[in-house]
């Protein structure tokens, strides 16, 4: 009899729980026998996007459009109203951790279903992997190797990266290298200003936390540019603009803005525009020279983050009426030396200014370049050559259906990822309605494949 195939899923956040489920519920279409490892010491799940569980923490997106499947776009707001009835609704932004608790259930249904494939939780950490005539071999941390005839590396966000801390900042107990590690943010001082270098999403959360009478919370950043509210009310859908195949970055600046101008003045929203560009966001990335997509990283990546990855209305006017208090305050700044004495850190920035703080917060968001990522496994990925670096500095070289893409430059037959991995080849891969497209995409690709079909 042939063996079961096997195909482990590293990594238990969202994008590997959605993976695991997509691979169970295709199983179960087809009626093919399947093993799924999904490997992580975590809670299923979780990861770092939904593991807080301060209420205040909510999701970017409503509630409508964070469905687990693309073809139950309703499927999240049905197990809301299940869990608890007339509490929520489809416009709602709803705690993360609700759905982290979600993609649980999700996991749980899909594991429990009629179907043949089989799930196995590893509650082990994956250090490396190799591979082999069958496939490859996971190396965990504290177990026996496993064998798998595919993998799918779903890694997640790593913490922030840290280029820009002086030396003596990172060496004080007072600097903060990864404000969502497990209880690092109950373990700052409960007295003294407090500076978070970064003024995104991850800032928008944290400054909430940490902002209280006494206390100010200064954000900085090169830019200094904030996320942009959702609208207080959905909006209509407009078809993305067409572009001339031969435009360079200068051009296709120009017809985003006129686009967005357009969409503003037609529906009154520029929301509308930013929205109607997820269609064709990947093709336009991929349609740029590396010279371009280099300028765009540079010059052009702060305004584009701050108008399309956005924060809800009720946080919006929360960090507002913070700011109008003097509680928490933000602008442009970037960080030239720090010293650090037994009760502060002295921070002198690059236009000379010098702030006295009781602590640094890292919420520069999370680190993209897979070089610089303190990870056996991505490490070991690297210096054996099953895996390579995008040259963008934004995850894995991969194929655009998530192969990676080794050093020899051929595309692997047993090696797959989807999410932020995937940035470089599609620029925005972060966000629950691509990461489920990948799922669904990579389910079909492995129980199609040669491998996970004998």
């Amino acid at each position: 009899m042939p063996e079961t195939p096997r195909i482990a899923v590293v990594g238990a956040g969202a994008a590997g729980t959605l993976t695991a489920a997509q691979l169970l519920r295709r199983a179960a279409a087809l009626q093919a026998e399947l093993q799924v490892l999904l490997i992580d010491p975590g809670v299923t799940g979780r990861g770092v996007a939904y593991a807080s569980t301060a209420a205040h923490h909510l999701l970017n997106v409503p509630a409508g459009r964070m469905s687990a499947y693309h073809d139950a776009p309703d499927h999240f707001v049905r197990w809301l109203t299940r869990r608890a009835p007339g509490v929520h609704a489809g416009a709602d932004h709803v705690p993360r951790a609700l759905y982290g608790e979600y993609l649980a259930d999700v996991l749980d249904a899909a594991a429990s279903g009629p179907g043949p494939g089989r799930l196995h939780r590893v509650h082990e950490r994956a250090v490396g992997l190799r591979r082999t005539d069958h496939g490859v071999t996971l190396d965990l941390g504290s177990d026996e190797p496993v064998p798998a005839d595919a993998a799918v590396l779903a890694l997640g966000n790593f913490p922030p990266g840290s280029a820009w801390v002086p030396p003596a900042l990172h060496r004080s107990s007072r600097y903060l290298p990864a404000p969502w590690a497990p209880g690092a943010l109950e373990c700052l001082p409960d007295h003294g200003d407090v500076l978070l270098v970064g003024t995104g999403l991850t800032m928008v959360d944290v400054a909430l936390t940490l902002s209280r009478a006494g206390r100010a919370v200064r954000a900085i950043s090169r830019h200094g540019l904030l996320p942009q509210p959702h609208a207080e009310s959905p909006l209509p859908v407009a078809p993305p603009p067409s572009f001339d195949s031969g435009a360079d970055i200068r051009q296709i600046r120009r017809s985003l803005l006129s686009h967005v101008s357009a969409c503003r003045r037609t529906y009154g929203d520029w929301r509308v525009g930013i929205d109607g560009l997820r269609p064709v966001t990947a093709e336009l990335w991929q349609h740029l020279s590396p010279a371009a997509q280099a300028h765009f990283l540079h010059h052009d990546q702060a305004l584009w983050n701050s108008h399309r990855h956005r924060i809800p209305p009720t946080v919006a006017r929360a960090l507002q009426d913070e700011i109008a208090a003097g509680r928490i305050q933000v602008g442009p700044g970037e960080i030239a030396d720090a010293a650090a004495t037994q009760d502060s850190v002295l921070v002198r920035l690059r236009d000379g200014r010098t702030l006295s703080v009781g602590a640094v917060v890292n919420c520069t968001g999370p680190q993209a370049d897979v070089r610089h990522v303190d990870d056996p496994l991505v490490a070991g990925l690297l210096a054996t050559g099953l895996a390579a670096p995008d040259p963008t500095g934004l995850g894995f070289h991969t194929t655009p259906n998530g192969r990676l893409l080794p050093a020899d430059g051929t595309a692997s037959d047993v090696l797959w990822t989807l999410g932020s991995l995937r940035r470089g080849a599609l620029f925005e891969s972060t966000a629950i309605p691509e990461i489920r497209a990948q799922a669904h995409a990579l389910a079909a690709d492995l129980l199609g494949s040669k491998k996970a079909g004998r």
